[in-house]
């Protein structure tokens, strides 16, 4: 008998696609997109079109472990829930006795989105009085902006409505493709132009009417460029732009410094294509510039988001629907009602995630971190600062706790390891940080082997912990349901699956002060030497971050750690391709293979994909290269890296 059961993805992710879960006689066959959604439309993407594989992958973690060999070994042994709650609940009264509560701290990203999944827990740090987390590890440059009052998004589907959209440093078409309908469907509708700004030949360059081939770390630059133009020639809505700036005059001072020709040597483009983009984007009616993630991620990254937002403003696109910046959006969601903060008595400390490795090995902190839970997130690979994070999580004294599907980088450094139920085995709300909507995820299947939801092993540990608040006794569905508007039917949300909240937009300029666009001096990043080049690690096509590394079709499909390289750079250093390669910086080293492409431009290299450190013909921990630097509002700098490549 076939059943049909409604849900959506949970990974980090813009789209959040909903899908439909095919179950035959208990069991899960085939996931698919659902074909009613108006924004995913049914598709799914490569890396999770057979997430069902995920579910019954055979290294899936079904049991409680505790480790029994040297931590980073992966070496454990099988224990039942009721020790594996015991020991837990005993190491952190032990810690909080001795230590008190902020020597407990919870980690945790966005491996999933799901209220449930991703929040849960957070009210059983809450109210024991752990240390609190603060910052991103991906994206908090415009985050950062956004908390000065800048606006960073709308709903993307008004992007039909734009007359020219500049995607800046955004793989569309790898990392969020269904946004990529509403692009080419302003191409449809209104003639758009569709301009890509990326240093690779990527699948959304290709897609492109044009593509300038930037260099890394230039774009606020370029962003100057295109504003003395604008000013220059008559094309800045100036009238707009002085109701919304505090400091126009300033602004239009700082970017007179950058004219054409010397933007186009800075930033390794013609100067024609400067000025040409500049009167595009001033005629356009409205201009969206569609950014992404990766180009803030360097320490420069709030100058950055500011150029560019800046940009958008000086061309007035923000009166227009479907003009102004777009780098994320948010369904209408209280996630505050679901992590309950309120639980906690006093004031905790803070501490900034994305500073993880100094965290745990800065002998001053007071109190230490004793005991750590980690969920959704894979620090080990993904944080900045990799190898100091790793020297962390191997300090004898620092009792870790790891909830996930599988035997990761991050879980073989743990002392206990409790199996998290996947998407298909448990019920979620889900909300996204791309669109509008929020979306029900309804269990397919009981949940594998011993596998638990994250609100049951809240709700085991406040038990064990003494912890009697009634929010730590709420169900799943309690706590998915408390993060929905108040006007949301509940009811409908669950025969539907899925219902669009759009938030009121923010008032430009915010209440009270108006904004600063110039945001400091602008310079170009220095000349390389000879022997470097600088890395970038963009996202793989069949990977999402380090989810996936250790599936076995997605794995196929990356084939293997590849670094992509120009022939002229591939050509001085004697290197050919398809070779073996060594990929160094002053305190670390890792293997790839070589790609010899002109799809990169000279002085840059790229490896694609989070690889595993295991298995250890293919590991690739591209974060090992890359020392602590953060930008002034705490952006990990993970573009800051300039390695040499030499024959393996």
């Amino acid at each position: 008998m076939s059943e049909l059961i409604k849900g959506c993805c949970p990974l980090d992710c813009q789209d959040t696609c909903c899908w439909v879960a095919h179950v035959e006689d208990g069991r899960v066959v085939k996931v698919a997109g659902a074909k009613e959604h108006p924004f995913t439309r049914g598709v799914l993407c490569a890396k999770v079109k057979d997430y069902e594989q995920r579910t019954y992958a055979p290294d899936r973690l079904l049991y409680p472990l505790r480790r029994c060999g040297p931590k980073g070994s992966g070496t454990f042994e099988r224990i039942t829930w009721d020790q594996a709650i015991d020991s837990i609940a005993d190491e952190f009264h032990a810690i909080t006795a001795e230590h008190g509560a902020e020597a407990l701290m919870p980690l945790y990203y966005l491996g999933s989105l799901g209220v449930v999944q991703h929040d849960a827990l957070r009210r059983l740090f809450h109210a024991m009085g752990a240390s609190r987390l603060e910052g991103s590890i991906c994206g908090q440059a415009g985050n950062a902006l956004a908390a000065e009052g800048f606006p960073i998004g709308f709903d993307p589907e008004d992007i039909v409505d734009a007359e020219l959209i500049v995607v800046w440093g955004a793989n569309m078409l790898t990392t969020c493709h269904h946004h990529w309908h509403f692009v080419t469907q302003a191409r449809k509708q209104h003639g758009a132009r569709i301009v890509a700004i990326d240093p690779r030949t990527t699948r959304t360059a290709e897609g492109a009417d044009e593509h300038l081939a930037i260099r890394p770390g230039t774009d606020a630059v370029l962003a100057a460029g295109i504003a003395r133009v604008l000013i220059e020639e008559g094309l800045a809505d100036l009238e707009y732009a002085s109701t919304v700036a505090a400091d126009l005059d300033q602004y239009v001072e700082q970017v007179a410094q950058w004219p054409p020709d010397r933007v186009a040597a800075t930033c390794g483009l013609e100067a024609d294509a400067v000025v040409g983009l500049a009167r595009e984007f001033g005629a356009a009616r409205p201009a969206v510039i569609r950014v992404g993630i990766g180009p803030q991620q360097s320490v420069h990254g709030e100058t950055f988001v500011r150029s560019l937002s800046a940009l958008a403003i000086l061309g007035g696109h923000w009166q227009h629907r479907g003009g102004g910046l777009f780098l994320e959006a948010y369904p209408d969601l209280d996630t505050r009602r679901a992590t309950r903060p309120d639980l906690t008595t006093g004031h905790p400390r803070r501490l900034d995630m994305a500073r993880l490795g100094e965290i745990l090995t800065d002998p001053g902190l007071d109190p230490p971190i004793k005991g750590m839970m980690i969920w959704l997130t894979n620090p080990a690979v993904v944080q900045p600062d990799a190898t100091r994070v790793r020297d962390g999580l191997c300090r004898a004294d620092l009792f870790t706790v790891v909830v996930e599907h599988f035997l990761t980088d991050t879980a073989r450094f743990a002392d206990v390891v409790v199996p998290s139920t996947t998407q298909l085995e448990h019920f979620d709300i889900v909300g996204s940080w791309g669109h509008h909507y929020i979306s029900v995820n309804n269990p397919a299947v009981a949940p594998l082997g011993e596998s638990k939801s994250h609100g049951e092993i809240m709700r085991l540990l406040a038990e064990r912990l003494g912890l009697t608040h009634p929010a730590l006794q709420e169900s799943d569905e309690q706590i998915a349901s408390s993060a929905l508007p108040d006007e949301v039917d509940f009811e409908r949300l669950m025969r539907e699956g899925w219902y669009k909240t759009s938030p009121s937009p923010a008032p430009l300029p915010p209440p009270g002060d108006k904004l600063h666009l110039s945001g400091g001096p602008l310079a170009a990043p220095p000349l390389l030497a000879r022997d470097r080049l600088q890395l970038l690690t963009p996202k793989g096509h069949f990977f999402l971050n380090s989810s996936f590394a250790n599936m076995e079709r997605q794995r196929t499909a990356m084939q293997r750690p590849t670094l992509d390289m120009h022939p002229a750079d591939a050509g001085a250093r004697g290197l050919a391709d398809g070779r073996a390669v060594c990929i160094q910086t002053e305190h670390a080293s890792l293997h790839a293979w070589l790609r010899v492409t002109d799809e990169i431009r000279s002085g840059v290299v790229a490896l694609p994909g989070k690889w595993w450190s295991t298995p250890a013909d293919t590991g690739a921990v591209t974060n090992l290269l890359m020392s602590g630097a953060w930008s002034p509002r705490g952006q990990p700098a993970y573009n800051d890296v300039y390695v040499t490549v030499s024959g393996a």
